[in-house]
């Protein structure tokens, strides 16, 4: 059985970035034990001769033409509505901190 130490806990809550209680912490030791032991019995399971699964859908790469269509728009009465635009483009807020 996997045994993670209270330091195991709080190293990982750190890199996380969680604080955790006491109480917290006793328990995700637990819990996070029991689900290496899991991940440890999948480790066992003997996978010789058996390929990879990439995809299970049997579809491969699905796309469609692009059309473009013409709702017969105004585009001058459309930029009327906007907050702002500018040499006839949509002006947004910027986007990126």
């Amino acid at each position: 059985m996997v045994k993670l130490s209270q330091k195991d806990i709080l190293k990982l809550a750190n890199l996380a970035q969680l604080k955790l209680t006491p109480e917290e912490t006793a328990e995700f030791s637990s819990e996070l034990s029991l689900i290496l032991d899991y991940v440890s019995q999948l480790d066992k399971v003997d996978v010789k001769g058996l390929e990879p699964t990439y995809q299970v859908t049997g579809l491969n790469n699905v796309t469609r033409e692009d059309k473009k269509i013409d709702y017969k728009l105004d585009k001058k009465l459309l930029m009327e509505n906007l907050p702002s635009s500018k040499d006839g483009q949509i002006k947004v807020k910027r986007m990126i901190a």
